[in-house]
């Protein structure tokens, strides 16, 4: 019957429009979370990586012609501290999950300075010390994969990340080692949106087994870690101003 044979012919165009559809969504899942388990193992792995409970950075930054000492401590999810100085002088940035401050004398300050709480809400990620990608559904965190994008001549795998609280950041990770190599997240500052874009290179090993890069280049300037440690003792006092 030609109705029949119609309708037969329309619910299997339908059906492959829908596997086309569906189908592409699964694959798309699959890659992301290949991507992001090849990801974790090139870092150490998920066990290490969970099992991180501080981190203590130290460096030199150089901007502006200058060359100064940094120290960046994270206890996770409940403190980050930056500390350097310039021009003699000792500078820091404290920020809790629900708190900051600043410090910074050779900007004419006399005394700490509360942090807007648009800024914290800007830095919160920064706490996790596990990161956006790991357990990022557990997280409310989405992730899209976004296909090849290129990082000075290397395709890399494009992740766009939103977090739970709605900032977004694309990641970018060099296919064969599956290192993070760029970054671009959404930032607001004076009221303005910006991108601003991370580099990351210089991956080392450290005591304990997890690899992190030792050389992050952002719109403030190159940084170039000496030293890093895991697992020290950090005490909450230290994130008080």
């Amino acid at each position: 019957m030609p109705g029949f044979k119609l309708k037969l012919k329309m619910n299997k165009f339908l059906a492959l429009i829908c596997f086309f559809f569906l189908g592409n969504g699964i694959v798309s899942a699959q890659t992301v979370d290949e991507i992001i388990d090849k990801h974790i193992a090139a870092i150490g792995g998920k066990d290490k990586l969970t099992a991180v409970n501080s981190v203590i950075m130290e460096g030199k930054v150089s901007a502006q012609g200058m060359e100064f000492p940094m120290t960046t401590t994270i206890l996770n999810h409940k403190g980050f501290r930056l500390d350097f100085a310039v021009m003699g002088m000792n500078a820091w940035v404290i920020m809790r999950p629900d708190s900051g401050w600043s410090f910074m004398p050779f900007q004419g300050q006399t005394k700490p300075e509360p942090m807007p709480m648009d800024q914290i809400k800007e830095g919160i990620d920064q706490l996790d010390l596990s990161g956006h990608l790991l357990d990022y559904k557990g997280k409310g965190h989405t992730v899209e994969y976004l296909g090849l994008d290129d990082v000075e001549g290397t395709e890399c795998h494009k992740l766009k990340v939103t977090s739970k609280s709605g900032k977004l950041t694309y990641y970018l990770i060099d296919p064969t080692s599956y290192y993070i190599v760029k970054t671009v997240s959404k930032q607001k500052f004076g009221g303005k949106e910006f991108d601003a874009e991370t580099k990351f290179s210089n991956y080392k090993p450290v005591e304990g087994g997890l690899v992190f890069p030792y050389t992050v280049e952002s719109m403030n300037g190159p940084v170039d870690m000496t030293k890093i440690t895991v697992n020290s003792d950090i005490q909450e006092s230290l994130f008080k101003p």
